[in-house]
Order: structure tokens, then sequence, then C-alpha cells
């Protein structure tokens, strides 16, 4: 019969055992985990402007459509241009940005808590011969954080595309986000009014058909049953794209002016 030291002992050797395993396991699957996010990350990205691409094509596919890899702050002035495999200015690529780390420095910012100027990912597209503006999103739904990509026009106010995820919304509700029909309705939308004020995209519940036309044009039917998460998805919308407000006027006034 062992004895309670044999049997403390014996525990704890396997327990040391077994966790050294993991941890090697671990670290050893890291560098194949953090390929297959920035490989999702790219997809992601790439179906935002409505092009298609399987695992093995995919950074070549990033690498002939991303033509620009731009971050801005709050003024909307560009603190990093990376372009053709090298920066232009600044020292930051866009596509290594983690969107939920900046959105929480900008919050510290208002609360005033943090001093450090966040700076936000844009991704510039060349297809078919137009450039198109991505801009990644980041907010809450129901049960755990909502993301996605959404693609503008060269004006910098019609949506191209738009891609939605989640963690854990509920299936044939919330979760709906995710999917085709949904995300079709955000195209050819847009984020500024005719005299150019920003009114961003509502998702609305009992749906568009009751709107003017005028607001039909900033609207999308909500999901049926998903209200939160609907109401999510118009949050992230409007806090996110905000911040891209003096970006995209900035860029507008640049254009609008005439050469020398």
């Amino acid at each position: 019969m062992f004895t309670n030291k044999y049997i403390f002992l014996y525990s704890s050797a396997l327990v040391i055992v077994v966790a050294a395993i993991l941890s090697s396991a671990a670290q050893l699957l890291k560098p194949f985990q953090d390929r297959n996010v920035r490989t999702e990350k790219i997809i992601d990205i790439l179906r935002s402007v409505k092009i298609e691409t399987e695992k093995e094509s995919a950074e070549a596919k990033y690498n002939d459509y991303i033509v620009e890899e731009i971050t801005v702050n709050r003024e909307g002035e560009i603190v990093s241009l990376y372009r053709n495999g090298k920066f232009e200015k600044g020292n930051v690529r866009a596509f290594d940005i983690d969107l939920k780390t900046q959105l929480t420095l900008l919050d510290e910012i208002k609360a005033g808590k943090e001093e450090e100027e966040p700076q936000f990912p844009i991704f510039v597209c060349q297809k078919n011969g137009e450039e198109f503006y991505i801009i990644p999103l980041r907010g809450k739904g129901l049960w755990g954080p909502i993301w996605g990509n959404i693609s503008f026009e060269s004006d910098y106010n019609t949506v191209y595309g738009v891609t939605f995820g989640h963690k854990g919304e509920t299936p044939g509700l919330g979760a709906e986000i995710s999917t085709m029909p949904f995300q079709e309705q955000f195209y050819g939308k847009k984020i500024f009014d005719n005299d150019q004020v920003f009114t961003s995209i509502d998702v609305v519940k009992g749906g568009i058909a009751n709107l003017s036309e005028a607001k039909q044009i900033h609207g999308v039917d909500a999901v049926s049953g998903g209200t939160i998460t609907s109401n999510g998805v118009t949050d992230m919308l409007f806090d996110v794209l905000s911040i891209y407000v003096p970006f995209f006027k900035k860029q507008l006034e640049n254009e609008s002016k005439p050469a020398a």
C-alpha cells in the first residue's frame, strides 16, 4: 500500500511532466497558430473587397491587390505608409496593428488615463483599375466580441463590401451577421449624407422599408430575433468609422484642390 508521501510525490511529478509536455507542445505549435491567424486575417481583408482566395494563395493575392498599408492618428494624419515592401513614412505596418488595443488606448485617452497616441489601420486595394479603402472593425455583440472589415469606393463614402465575424453569437439569430444575405445589404450604402455629414449605417429593427428613401441609403435590415447583436453592429460601425472621418475628409479636400 502506497504512503501519502509517495502518492503526493508521484502526483507532483506527474503534474510537472504533463505541464512540461503541454508547454513544449504550445511552443512548437505557436508558429503554426500565428501563421493561421495571419492567413485568416488576410482572407478576411480580401473578402471585404470581394476577392476570394484559398489559404495557399492568400499571401500572394494580398501582395497583388493590397498596394498600400496606411496608419492614421485621430486627426486623420498619415503616421505610417507602407508600400512596395518598404516604409515611405513611419515604421508601423497597418497589418501589424491590433485594433482592439488601439480602441482601448482611445478609451483611456478619453478617460484621461493614457497619453500614448493610438494609430488606426487602413488597407488600400487596387482592383480592376479602381482603388478601395478597407477599414477593420471591432465591437461587442450579445455574447462576446464581433469584428469585420468594410471597404469603401474612392469617394470614401459608398460601401463596396463588408465582412462580419463573431465569437459566440446565437446560431440562427445574432450569428446571421456572418452570412452573405446580411452582409450584401451593405453594398452601395453610404456613411455621409448629401451635406457630407457623417451618418454611419444603422442596422434597423423592423427593417428599412418604412424609412424615407433618404434614410434607406444609410440603413440595412436587422437580424430577425437578434436585436442586441444588430445594435452591436450599429454601434461598432459608428464608433470605429467616426475615427476615420477626419482622414476621409482630408483626402477629399486634397483631391478637390486644383493642381498647381
